[in-house]
């Protein structure tokens, strides 16, 4: 059976678009509907990470075997997956970020290559790994957002350096780890460094020369948020003061401060990337340096010309040093892709107390004769949106384990947080759940437009929570926490489950010893393929959940996967390399439990099983 699905172009049509010099509008939008490639970060615009090719299935997947592999010679942890663009393959790596472009037609000889020359000191300021996300295409271009915040524009044929733009300045704290994503005409780049104190935005830059179209920052007034007229016109409570105000009428000598009434939440306000920031005399700065960093995956609805992302935890780690909503921090935001106008925002963890990062992927998906957007948080809950407006109509648990809120009032979008579970400075706040890294961190899930189902790789850990005073130096890191991790309720680190979205919850839920930090990928046969920290690559039914295929590979995999299509037959993919906040103990070697922020002493048995040591590698599969 020939692996081509109904959405694949012909040769011709293919070979046109390859040779046109300049397609960067709706030629890329038909090349990742194009099964037989892999030309975007997660497949397509709508971040599925969906493939309709069929050849492998579950009656033939007992002959799925290894085609070939590929080492990429870095030892670190290696997120992410390659792009496929017709026969070649682009494959990145972890710090340094080299490119390689490996010819699919002749047994992956080396095309080119790129080595970046990067101040070794960016390591230093990579919180969690020196991991980066992918590579982006379009215009004929290789686009790789270099960890030291150089932005980088390749010819995709020869690997030639076409433009170079600086998005952030390490000196500050700043530094990349997402994927560049190519909408239309401009380039998508984000910005890591929440534990420096750094002021975090996301930006576009024009796709001809590299110059920036514009920048949206993720606190601060709203003529740097990019947020203006109409804006959460169909909810205006989520533009208002959701949790706290100053009693004393500006006074911030006493940091007093109580709930707002219902009355109150009924009037929207303007500038509160600002106005939610309340400062008392302990900290001096607040907004300027409050983090909300974006380093995910972003998605794109190319009829609305609406953009989706979310950002990241406010800076400090310590709650009582910024008391208030801290928007916008923590948000999920529809933005118009040609201006960067906010069109809506909802801030899923006003005045976050666990770093619960929110910027998980936007998966974009219809249903009902509705335009939706699910993400799945890091604070535990899965929610579904109108995406035209950004009403709320789904927010529930991902698993009964969460408890710093109850749950999620739809009415007002606020969490029903638990008191008991609040983390104050000089005290320790013990087993919090979900731990800091979330029921699901950066690792992305699917979704399959057959069975209208997600699937969703998990962590299952909670936190001992320990706040202590942290004061802000630039680019020094700003963290004024620490923590311990252990398993949930479950006994288990980890899980894999398929999810509806439309009343939020599970289909199926299976355990798993370790973390999925693996991202998903389902295709068009129902079947779903992620990897596993102690070196699995495995394949399961989408309707069931049944267990079809496993093979060991050489490392932990954190990668995600993916599959393409040369000469009528079907490959897919895994990159592994043991790594990110989940593997980097085992990777450096660290062995007291708060080490790794956590990770040393959560993933201790991992050393058993020998899923380090680290090492990047492509490894490729077929019938």
């Amino acid at each position: 059976m020939p692996p081509f699905s109904r959405n694949s172009l012909s040769f011709l049509g293919l070979f046109s678009l390859l040779i046109a010099p300049a397609y960067a509008n709706g030629e890329l939008q038909k090349l990742t509907q194009d099964d037989n490639q892999w030309v975007h970060p997660r497949k397509d615009y709508a971040n599925t990470g969906y493939s309709d090719l069929h050849q492998i299935q579950a009656k033939n997947i007992n002959k799925l075997k290894l085609a070939w592999t590929f080492s990429t010679g870095v030892n670190r942890g290696h997120e992410g997956s390659p792009i496929v663009l017709g026969s070649t393959m682009y494959v990145h790596t972890a710090f340094p970020n080299n490119i390689y472009a490996l010819d699919l037609n002749n047994n992956q000889k080396i095309l080119w290559s790129y080595f970046p020359k990067q101040d070794p000191q960016t390591q230093a300021l990579l919180c969690c790994d020196t991991v980066n996300r992918g590579l982006g295409y379009g215009d004929g271009k290789i686009f790789l957002q270099q960890n030291d915040g150089i932005l980088v524009a390749l010819d995709a044929k020869t690997g030639k350096l076409i433009w170079q733009t600086k998005v952030n300045d390490i000196k500050t704290g700043a530094s990349n780890t997402n994927a560049p994503h190519v909408m239309k005409d401009k380039v998508i780049t984000g910005c890591s460094g929440g534990e420096y104190g750094v002021r975090c935005f996301i930006a576009a830059y024009n796709i001809k020369d590299g110059s920036l179209a514009w920048k949206a920052y993720s606190t601060g007034p709203d003529s740097e948020a990019l947020i203006g007229t109409g804006f959460n016109e169909a909810n205006p409570h989520y533009s208002a003061l959701s949790t706290y105000q100053d009693v004393n009428g500006g006074n911030k000598e006493d940091g007093s401060f109580k709930a707002l009434t219902k009355e109150q939440l009924k009037f929207p306000e303007a500038d509160l990337g600002v106005r939610t920031w309340l400062k008392p005399q302990a900290n001096q700065d607040g907004w300027q340096h409050g983090g909300g960093p974006v380093w995910g995956y972003f998605s794109y609805d190319p009829k609305l010309n609406l953009m989706y992302y979310g950002t990241g935890n406010p800076s400090v780690w310590n709650a009582d040093v910024r008391p208030g909503d801290n928007k916008w921090a923590m948000t999920i935001f529809a933005r118009d892709l040609d201006t960067g106008m906010a069109k809506w925002g909802y801030q899923m963890t006003p005045h976050d107390e666990w770093d619960y990062d929110g910027i998980n992927e936007v998966i974009l998906w219809d249903a009902n004769h509705k335009k939706l957007a699910t993400h799945f948080d890091r604070n535990g809950f899965g929610y579904t949106f109108d995406r035209t407006n950004g009403s709320l109509l789904v927010a529930e648990k991902m698993h009964p384990f969460v408890n710093w809120a109850t749950s999620v009032d739809l009415k007002t979008g606020i969490p029903q947080k638990d008191p008991k579970y609040s983390a104050h400075q000089d005290t320790t706040t013990k087993n919090v759940c979900p731990a800091a890294l979330g029921v699901k961190d950066q690792q992305p899930a699917a979704y399959s437009p057959k069975t209208k189902l997600f699937y969703v790789p998990l962590n299952h850990l909670c936190m001992d929570y320990d706040v202590v005073e942290a004061k802000y130096t630039a680019g020094q890191p700003w963290v004024g926490a620490g923590l311990t991790m252990h398993p949930g309720p479950d006994g288990v680190t980890g899980g894999f489950m398929a999810w509806n979205g439309l009343i939020g919850k599970s289909a199926w839920y299976n355990k798993e010893p370790y973390s999925i930090w693996s991202g998903a990928m389902v295709t068009g046969a129902d079947l779903v393929f992620y990897g596993t920290l102690d070196r699995w690559f495995k394949a399961v039914d989408a309707k069931s959940g049944k267990s079809l295929w496993q093979f060991q590979v050489g490392s932990g995999v954190i990668g995600n996967p993916f599959t393409y299509a040369i000469k009528g037959k079907q490959y897919v993919g895994v990159m592994s390399g043991i790594g990110g906040w989940a593997g980097i103990a085992i990777n450096l070697g660290l062995t007291e439990d708060s080490d790794g922020a956590g990770a040393a002493g959560a993933y201790r048995e991992l050393t058993k099983w020998n899923a380090a040591p680290g090492g990047g590698a492509v490894n490729v599969f077929s019938l």
